[in-house]
């Protein structure tokens, strides 16, 4: 007796979603995330290395006043938040023009052959 016959999964060797995550499509959607995400990652990490050693090891440049109490690490210090809001437009922009298109398409693949 087939699982077919009972409800369960068909006997194939492998189900839609596998056939999916092998499709051509699924590499490049996966390759186009990789382009972005990791070189953006190393950028952001060296930034904030940078901003962790400048504290550590360059107290003089760090406290050097700019206007009233603001001093450079200050400004550093916010500018690391200031990054995190560019790198999330950034990447928004990116997967909306070339994430999603890909995305979509597999899913609606995905529908059609589940239809």
């Amino acid at each position: 007796m087939s699982t077919t016959d009972t409800g369960g999964p068909p006997d194939t060797s492998q189900t839609i979603w596998e056939q999916a995550h092998d499709s051509t499509e699924f590499r490049e959607l996966r390759s186009r995330l990789r382009r972005f995400v990791f070189p953006m990652t190393a950028l952001f990490l060296l930034w904030y290395l940078l901003y962790v050693l400048l504290a550590d090891y360059a107290h003089g440049f760090m406290s050097t006043k700019l206007f009233g109490n603001i001093n450079v690490g200050l400004v550093f210090g916010l500018l690391q938040f200031v990054s995190t809001f560019v790198i999330t437009g950034l990447y928004v922009r990116y997967a909306n023009r070339k994430l999603d298109p890909v995305a979509e398409k597999i899913r609606d693949d995905i529908e059609k052959e589940q239809a």
